[in-house]
């Protein structure tokens, strides 16, 4: 319930007390509101319109009263009918004006806003993906969710809701101060006095309903955050295998029963709040016809002016009450845009250089080496569908040192949490790496966990860039490239093969979004899989479900394969593709790998050495440097860190062998 006499503005009043005061003591960066002026130039046609339409409601706030106060000693007490209903049809059109501009009013400001929203939204999500791993690794998701929602719609506030807001509310109380100090000033310097019983126990309430809202705001996160972790199907699958029932139910009925109790407490200060507002405006309306119908009946204030003050001065309060507050209403727009502006002006820090050109025009063209294609296994049917690449490159690592980079290089403190206390140099992991894989050659990377060889692997693509020491793809320096053209030419199976919520079509289409079904079931059957997504009813149309849960590890990562064939990259980097697959899956995974890495020029780490025999090169990685490297062969003869990484591995297999020879058979259907 409003005021009387304001639609709705008793709302946009307890919006603006129940928002955070404290606001209004951050610093702003120096040309944020330049930096906004900027953001609206586009919009200055629609924002002048609508500001003026937003000045003609308030003259029609005026012209009302005024209108009130002719029928009545115009018109009713001189007995003049005729004026009357000319006078009641003029109210009549300015409702109707009033409503019309009120729908153009609206019109206008969705235009801006949501213009606004869409302009912001969509500079923050590019950037935001220009941004490298390590941003992703340490931002938290929500934080950067609450970026491109809540303060884009706080900021794009300060050019619409709160622009408006101010300009209105000071023409209408302008307006409104000098229509009442015309009509009666004893009257309106008597109201004025009734205003302090309204703001001080306004703002005493707002500051509890900051309280509130800010601790409304951390429940429903914390309670939100419960059910993430528990809907989502590694979080149910978790909750279902190890807990219990009864707990967790308890567990949400608790959170959800703390949130349920300060809604309750928010909406009892809500209440109150406009319990007083319409308390004032009805004190104020009863002063008006006390004070006034005393000098009415005195005759020094006609009945007509009477009625007009005390409509006016329901139209008065609101203006003045919101203006009081207006400080914090501004901040907030402006906080909530530098906060976008904060994100908008992190610089990636791997980004093409000046000059940066595509690899294509930069790298001589070449062969395949005909070895590399004398080796390609029996090609499966639709193999011919563009998935493989003449003319792999060499892969150099020329003397590469490698140190993480520190927080501030390429994260937000308002982002995270640790970057707040974590401000050291990064510790240099890699040491002079220096190695080359010839074109359309295999090197596996081997080596304890934690070595550095996901890390070596990184370098190719410029997920990170080297500290020292360069990495060249075909001799080119993989910085003197655009990063379009070098992702396009290196592709990557990961131990964990991400999908999408999709179908298999859509993720598969992700790496090519212009193939054909031809083309992507020469994919799919390229990477043994494509019998088993034919016989799905649903063929490439199946849903694989949240990150493929409604496949098998190993078709999540045949399907991944399939991907990156589609995509037909000349360098192929497998980071233990096959590590936690059994024997069956691991067998058709490793036969579509020898698919997808035919004529191309590979890195591949090793977790099972058994993979890796036949490879051109191995090196043993450890401690972020190259220890040993060799063929297989020599390096078992070498009697190093390969050859006991190799006993200790098959000594384990062949030990589990016996156990499971030694194990008596079981009766079929045993229990």
């Amino acid at each position: 319930m409003g005021m009387p006499g304001m639609p709705g503005n008793g709302w946009q009043v307890m919006a603006s007390f129940r928002r955070d005061s404290s606001v209004t003591r951050q610093k702003l960066k120096p040309g944020t509101v330049g930096r906004i002026a900027g953001y609206a130039r586009p919009y200055v046609r629609e924002l002048v319109l609508f500001l003026g339409l937003n000045s003609l409601s308030a003259l029609i706030i005026v012209a009302n009263p005024l209108l009130l106060k002719a029928i009545i000693d115009s018109g009713i007490v001189a007995g003049r009918q005729g004026l009357v209903v000319w006078l009641a049809l003029a109210v009549a059109g300015l409702a109707l004006v009033e409503a019309v501009l009120s729908l153009v009013q609206r019109w206008y400001s969705a235009r801006v806003g949501e213009g606004l929203i869409y302009d912001l939204r969509s500079q923050v999500f590019a950037h935001v993906q220009r941004q490298p791993v390590a941003f992703f690794m340490r931002a938290q998701t929500g934080s950067l969710v609450s970026r491109l929602n809540n303060d884009v719609i706080g900021a794009q506030r300060a050019l619409t809701t709160t622009l408006s807001s101010v300009v209105s509310n000071v023409i209408s109380l302008v307006l409104v101060l000098a229509t009442m100090l015309i009509l009666s000033w004893q009257v309106t310097f008597i109201a004025l006095l009734l205003l302090p019983i309204f703001i001080l126990p306004a703002k005493w309430v707002g500051k509890r309903l900051q309280r509130v809202s800010r601790e409304q705001m951390v429940l429903d996160a914390e309670m939100g955050s419960l059910m993430t972790e528990r809907f989502n199907v590694a979080g149910a699958m978790l909750a279902k295998l190890y807990g219990r029932p009864a707990e967790e139910e308890e567990n949400f009925s608790g959170r959800a029963a703390r949130v349920r109790d300060v809604g309750i407490v928010a909406a009892m200060y809500g209440r109150v709040f406009f319990t007083a507002l319409t308390l004032v405006a009805a004190l104020a309306t009863a002063m008006v016809y006390g004070v006034g119908g005393v000098l009415a009946v005195n005759g020094t204030l006609e009945l007509g002016t009477m009625v007009a003050l005390a409509t006016l001065l329901t139209r008065m309060y609101g203006p003045l009450t919101a203006l009081s507050n207006v400080h914090v209403d501004v901040m907030t727009a402006l906080v909530s845009f530098d906060r976008v502006f904060e994100v908008l002006d992190l610089k990636p820090l791997i980004r093409d250089r000046d000059g940066a050109r595509p690899l294509a025009e930069v790298r001589p063209a070449g062969k395949a080496p005909e070895a590399a294609q004398e080796e390609a296994p029996e090609a499966a049917p639709g193999d011919g569908v563009r998935l493989t690449k003449a003319g792999a490159p060499s892969v150099e690592f020329d003397h590469v040192r490698f140190a993480y980079p520190s927080a501030e290089e390429v994260s937000l403190a308002s982002l995270e949490s640790i970057a707040r206390t974590d401000t050291a140099p990064g510790r240099e992991v890699l040491h002079d790496i220096d190695f080359t894989a010839a074109p359309g050659r295999m090197v596996a990377l081997v080596g304890p966990s934690g070595a550095g060889k996901s890390t070596i692997t990184h370098l190719v693509s410029r997920l990170y860039d080297v500290t020292g020491g360069a990495v060249r793809i075909g001799g080119v320096d993989v910085r003197d490239v655009t990063l379009e053209s070098l992702r396009a030419e290196v592709g990557v199976v990961s131990q964990e093969a991400h999908l999408f919520h999709d179908s298999i079509g859509a993720n598969l289409r992700y790496a090519r979004p212009g193939a054909t079904d031809e083309e992507i079931r020469a994919a799919l059957e390229a990477a043994r899989i494509g019998d088993l997504v034919e016989a799905m009813p649903e063929g490439l149309d199946t849903v694989v479900g949240d990150r493929g849960y409604r496949l098998s590890g190993g078709e999540k990562q045949r399907l991944a394969i399939a991907r990156l064939l589609l995509k037909a990259p000349s360098v192929v980097v497998l980071d233990e593709a096959t590590a936690h697959l059994d024997s069956e899956s691991e067998a058709a995974v490793q036969q579509a790998l020898r698919t997808a890495l035919a004529g191309r020029t590979s890195l591949v780490i090793a977790h099972r050495l058994s993979t890796i025999r036949e490879a051109d090169q191995i090196l043993v990685i450890e401690d972020g440097r190259i220890a040993e490297r060799g063929r297989h062969e020599e390096l078992l003869l070498q009697g190093g860190l390969y050859a006991e990484l190799y006993r200790t591995q098959f000594a384990h297999q062949r030990d589990g062998d016996r156990r499971e020879q030694k194990r008596p058979a079981e009766p079929l259907g045993a229990e």
